[in-house]
């Protein structure tokens, strides 16, 4: 089955989008129980938390985690988004720093300015799109809000990248006029039917009906992602979440060459990326790498960093440890497959 398709269905009770290439699945976006990426609270200032350099704050769910003190009185009302998913009995992480974000366009409240996508090059397309930003945005342009054209813009009508720039900016304007009150919540963060319409933009078959993920085997590949065990053909791996880290131990199976340990940890540099969006992991990733020599750990790096800049989930690639382990730290936006039923 070559070519993408993007399939709308649930996971038990949860709604859920799987995104298929060339018979394989590459992504997996699930509902989450907790408040979505993306969710916009009215909350309250509570607690400094000197320690860990931010403000504990009263949100209408439960605490929230803001990076931030200064500025900051205990009572003090201010608007927040959600930028990630919280472990198990901690606060969920905000910032005050707003992205009223859509398919073509992203609104940026007190970051002003007109941008378009690098990834778009033709300059007639760029200044036909500069032209509707300015056209949109011209009344917000004299104070402090922005706009993002994203890649997307590339293959879409001018009418409907003007219908999403005024949709982000009327919710903006509204958020940012709704300061005043008790905690409560404000916006909710997108749902996987409506991530998927949002980041999924290539061209694809888009496969709605229920039942689309038994119907597309779609289960099966689910059902498989749920194990440790990940076969690379030069190898295998086992991928295993703790509480404190995800181990990754990457191993070269049969093969006794001199090449066997590089060309393993090549294959699980590669499959990393699209190994950790399926099983929802983040945090901090430690990677047991197979037995290779020390020259050629500057092209396995390489691999490794090029497969996760095409990854849309922020990683950093840290480096190595004392004993020969590889560190990443990877944004917990996702949720993990293991916790769903």
């Amino acid at each position: 089955m070559k070519g993408v398709t993007i399939i709308l269905d649930h996971l038990g009770e949860r709604e859920a989008a799987a995104r298929v290439v060339d018979g394989r699945l590459d992504d997996l976006l699930i509902e989450d129980v907790a408040p979505g990426i993306g969710t916009i609270y009215r909350a309250l200032a509570d607690r400094p938390m000197k320690g860990q350099g931010g403000m504990m704050l009263r949100g209408p769910d439960g605490s929230l985690f803001l990076r931030q003190i200064k500025g900051l009185s205990p009572g003090q009302p201010l608007l927040v988004q959600v930028t990630g998913r919280a472990e198990a009995g901690k606060a969920v992480p905000v910032t005050t720093k707003l992205l009223f974000k859509s398919r073509y366009a992203i609104v940026t409240p007190d970051a002003p300015g007109l941008n378009i996508s690098r990834s778009i090059r033709d300059d007639d397309l760029r200044d036909a799109l500069m032209a509707v930003a300015h056209s949109e945005m011209e009344g917000d342009m004299e104070g402090d809000m922005g706009l993002i054209l994203r890649s997307a813009c590339a293959g879409a009508s001018e009418e409907d990248i003007a219908e999403d720039i005024r949709a982000m900016a009327d919710l903006a304007r509204s958020v940012l006029a709704d300061l005043a009150g008790a905690p409560e919540l404000l916006a909710a963060g997108d749902g996987p039917h409506v991530l998927a319409w949002r980041d999924w933009t290539e061209e694809a078959e888009v496969v709605t009906e229920a039942g689309g993920f038994a119907a597309r085997g779609v289960d099966a590949m689910i059902a498989d992602a749920r194990g440790p065990y990940v076969p690379l053909g030069a190898g295998h791996m086992y991928i295993e979440p703790t509480r404190a880290l995800v181990a990754v131990d990457v191993n070269t199976g049969s093969d006794t060459s001199p090449a066997a340990g590089l060309k393993a940890n090549i294959a699980a540099a590669r499959d990393l990326p699209r190994q950790l969006r399926l099983r929802g992991l983040g945090g901090q990733i430690v990677i047991d790498a197979a037995p290779m020599a020390k020259k050629d750990r500057h092209t396995w790096e390489s691999t490794l960093r090029a497969a996760f800049r095409a990854d849309l989930v922020e990683t950093s690639l840290v480096g190595w440890t004392p004993l020969g382990h590889y560190e990443l730290h990877r944004k917990r936006d996702r949720v993990p497959l293991a916790e769903v039923p």
